[in-house]
């Protein structure tokens, strides 16, 4: 399998076709799931093929926003099928890779190490230190798309949002989920000061 071709083809068209309104699930979010990836299977103990599989998997998992808005995990596992078997993928890598795929697809359903990592990775930032910087770049995207109407109805579905959320791998739960329960007792918070003015 041609790695670097996998990588660069895809980053190519991430950079050149993606629309601007696309704030956050951009060349950025992908970037920065690839590396939070890296550094999870780095501590869960995976390598190998695994890991290979794992950073394609990272590259593409929201391509499918270069060709529709709505189910776009579908679309990037179509990218998947259609591009990687010239490259030198197995039918049975590129059945991993859009199982990866699909796994993040919310609510997240990994069915194995690799797929939690993955889901991990994608949601990385929800027990970062610049969840708020990025969250915004979301709001920016859902208001571009006319998906929210404003700040209340933004975090009542962030509230929503991290409420339900979970983490897959003891490496997330131990080192983000502190973080991210601080960040919903905040929000909670704003919530309640401002629910009477909508």
């Amino acid at each position: 399998m041609d790695i670097q071709a996998a990588k660069a083809y895809i980053l190519r068209r991430l950079k050149e076709e993606l629309p601007k309104e696309r704030t956050y699930h951009s060349l950025e979010h992908t970037l920065d799931v690839y590396a939070s990836a890296i550094d999870i299977a780095a501590m869960e103990g995976v390598g190998g093929e695994d890991l290979v599989l794992l950073k394609i998997a990272a590259l593409y998992h929201d391509s499918g926003f270069l060709l529709q808005d709505l189910e776009h995990e579908e679309a990037g596992c179509r990218i998947v099928q259609e591009h990687l078997p010239p490259m030198g993928f197995t039918d049975e890598q590129v059945v991993r890779i859009r199982s990866m795929i699909m796994a993040t697809k919310v609510p997240q359903s990994p069915s194995n190490h690799v797929e939690r990592i993955l889901c991990d990775a994608d949601l990385d930032y929800l027990g970062r230190n610049d969840f708020k910087r990025i969250a915004a770049t979301l709001y920016e995207e859902l208001m571009n798309y006319g998906a929210i109407k404003g700040e209340l109805e933004w975090n009542e579905l962030q509230v929503r949002f991290l409420e339900n959320h979970k983490f897959h791998t003891a490496t997330s739960i131990g080192s983000r989920e502190t973080a991210k329960q601080a960040y919903l007792e905040e929000l909670r918070r704003w919530l309640r000061q401002h629910a009477g003015s909508a």
